[in-house]
């Protein structure tokens, strides 16, 4: 099977883009892991499908699969690069759209300085909704990690976030401690590993272990958990910059019911086709 592709990148979290729409895509897990080889396919963190809304209050369906080819709910810098997709190809005029996902509806909106801006809709710090394995709400909850104990904040964003503040992003233990967070018992879903240093009340840097693709130069959905999580806790006021490794992005959240809003980039590399 031969598909047409975009090449995509929000602060160098990069993405294969899929005009479902236009063209049939039926992708297996061993196929989406192929386009996300960087060495026998495209490449890729996650592969973004586009596809007609199953829905009348949405514009349009987005799924998402990692690199790994299992499918997730939600990427923020993949909403920020499907809002620019489908403006771009002329799917639709709106600069404000309405997208049906795995974790809930988002609304991603094109800017006029072409940053995009997203609705991530509300955070979820309940147990249940995480999900999370605890007998406590408590909002700072223990972790065993190996030989280590973390504290740890486990929220929703669309999808499971741990977060975790450290002294220091760079010497923070990521590779170590990601893939055991990711697969911990305590998250029967796994769960994406965020490690924050606060720099001030409007800044933090941060690293993200992804689940099924690992650490990646940026995350969204984790820079929105890990800035729902400090404001949460006392630690941040909004809005608060967030310094990964690909780039910033800007999170506002005013706490309670309201929504998170990430404002960041969106880039196009290239088109192309690939036989799968």
């Amino acid at each position: 099977m031969r598909i047409r592709f975009t090449k995509m990148h929000g602060l160098g979290n990069d993405f294969v883009v899929l005009d479902a729409i236009a063209q049939a895509v039926e992708l297996t897990p061993a196929q989406a892991r192929f386009l996300a080889d960087r060495h026998f396919g495209v490449g890729c963190d996650q592969i973004l499908v586009v596809e007609k809304p199953t829905r009348p209050d949405a514009d349009f369906r987005y799924r998402i699969f990692n690199a790994d080819g299992g499918e997730v709910e939600q990427c923020g810098n993949g909403a920020r690069c499907f809002v620019r997709f489908v403006h771009e190809k002329g799917l639709t005029a709106k600069r404000a759209i309405r997208v049906e996902t795995k974790g809930g509806l988002i609304e991603p909106r094109l800017e006029a300085d072409g940053l995009v801006t997203v609705d991530m809709g509300a955070p979820r710090f309940e147990p249940t909704r995480v999900p999370f394995v605890t007998e406590s709400d408590a909002l700072v909850q223990l972790l065993n990690v190996g030989d280590a104990e973390v504290e740890i904040t486990a929220l929703s964003v669309g999808n499971p976030h741990a977060v975790q503040a450290v002294a220091n992003v760079d010497a923070a233990p990521v590779a170590e401690q990601g893939p055991l967070i990711e697969n911990h018992p305590r998250f029967p879903q796994r769960v994406n590993a965020g490690f924050m240093q606060v720099v001030d009340r409007h800044a933090i840097r941060l690293r993200v272990f992804e689940r099924g693709a690992g650490e990646t130069l940026a995350c969204g959905t984790g820079a929105c958990a890990a800035v729902a999580a400090g404001v949460i806790r006392g630690l941040l006021d909004s809005p608060v910059k967030v310094a990964m490794r690909g780039g910033e992005l800007t999170i506002a959240w005013g706490g309670g019911g309201r929504p998170l809003l990430m404002t960041g980039p969106a880039v196009t590399v290239f088109d192309s086709e690939i036989d799968i």
